[in-house]
């Protein structure tokens, strides 16, 4: 069964920006955002997903991702829960890792947080000094309970 091993993390400061490798616009939405699964539909770069999660355990979750056609992705996305999250990734490149830095539009603008994905739970990174506290654990950074209470609403 295919496992997905995040950690997610707040951003101290920009100095990222130097080290982007690409970036891309995402719109994302949610058919099911059940506390024990979600069903993720993606639209980037002119490619169409289809997500499914289960509940984390930790830093781990089974994730199942299949690309389907973006007109179809498109179509979907009209029969999510709103807000439609939308946002840019940047690939960032630090040591021997792949940082995800997403940075949110609309409901969610202000929030940036940066994610890195591992082989292993106990798998060593070096942290980079733009990194800062720790919210793998914090449900209300999971992008889909962004859609039930976007960023802009926190008090």
């Amino acid at each position: 069964m295919p496992k997905e091993i995040e950690r997610k993390f707040l951003l101290k400061n920009d100095s990222w920006r130097n080290d982007v490798l690409s970036e891309n616009k995402i719109i994302q939405g949610y058919l099911n955002s059940d506390k024990n699964r979600t069903v993720r539909v993606r639209v980037t770069n002119e490619k169409g997903y289809l997500t499914i999660k289960s509940k984390s355990t930790g830093s781990v979750r089974s994730e199942f991702e299949y690309e389907i056609p973006v007109n179809e992705a498109t179509e979907l996305i009209k029969l999510c829960d709103t807000p439609i999250l939308s946002k840019t990734r940047h690939l960032v490149h630090h040591a021997d890792h792949i940082w995800e830095v997403d940075v949110f539009e609309q409901e969610n603008k202000g929030l940036e947080v940066a994610e890195i994905e591992l082989n292993s739970e106990d798998e060593s990174f070096e942290i980079p000094d733009w990194i800062g506290e720790e919210v793998t654990q914090d449900s209300r950074y999971f992008n889909s309970q962004l859609v039930s209470l976007p960023y802009s609403l926190w008090a």
